[in-house]
């Protein structure tokens, strides 16, 4: 696939928010809040199992420090602590902070025709924590820009998906040489 300047405007466009609280996400911002010591976080989601706390970049590595304790006290939900980065490439690789992302495109999709975000990784383990267990994190991720996260160009929210750069198996043909 090529590289286009197209590709630039769609993966370098700015994202706004929508920051609409319920009652629950209201308390998670209070007791952040409390709990890091007076870091306000920038928005949160709770999506399915998974609670997403973002920060200004700033606050990131303090408010992490942090982040076991919570996991303690609030048992039976996944809490991440993600950098608020207002460039969507930016924002995709906070999204998997702990993985090596190798290569990330603009595909279309064979099927439904629909542009899509292909993030490729190196090892099918990367790939695996990148989509979690039963695609629980990637369903998550794909719900968060649907519901929660505006394009500049206003243009609807793009399918990420998580792909391996090479085949799982690969057939090697033994060649004979002749002498």
């Amino acid at each position: 696939m090529f590289y286009t300047i197209s590709d630039d405007l769609v993966l370098y466009q700015i994202l706004k928010f929508i920051k609409k609280y319920t009652n629950s996400e209201l308390k998670l911002y209070k007791y952040f809040h409390n709990k890091t010591g007076g870091i306000y976080p920038e928005f949160i989601a709770i999506i399915g199992q998974f609670i997403f706390f973002f920060v200004q970049n700033e606050y990131y590595f303090d408010s992490k420090t942090y982040l076991d304790s919570m996991r303690r006290e609030i048992r039976g939900k996944k809490i991440l602590i993600i950098r608020a980065e207002k460039v969507l490439i930016n924002f995709l690789f906070s999204l998997f902070p702990d993985l090596y992302i190798h290569n990330i495109s603009l595909e279309k999709n064979d099927s439904s025709g629909k542009k899509e975000i292909s993030i490729y990784f190196l090892t099918y383990k990367e790939r695996g924590i990148a989509v979690g267990s039963g695609a629980d994190y990637i369903r998550s991720v794909n719900k968060l820009f649907i519901h929660h996260v505006i394009f500049e160009n206003n243009s609807k929210p793009i399918e990420i998906r998580c792909k391996n750069l090479t085949p799982k198996s690969t057939n090697f043909i033994k060649l004979k040489t002749i002498a």
